[in-house]
């Protein structure tokens, strides 16, 4: 049986925690800044974590992640 391939965009926009969580960067930061207020961009740095909607779509994309 041949490998799986990981989908590219997600090896490199994603991560897995420990815990199996998926680490991605925050939305909404490269352009436009201009309108957002102070608090969004102070609440955006960083990283966030996933829903589990969605981690469950990205892990399909990724299937030798730990």
């Amino acid at each position: 049986m041949p490998k799986m391939k990981t989908k590219s965009g997600a090896k490199k926009r994603f991560k897995v925690t420990a815990t199996g969580k998926i680490k991605s960067a925050q939305a909404g930061k490269r352009h436009g800044m201009i309108k957002r207020t102070n608090k969004f961009i102070r609440n955006a740095r960083g990283t966030t974590t996933l829903s589990e909607a969605d981690t469950k779509i990205v892990k399909k994309y990724m299937p030798y992640a730990r």
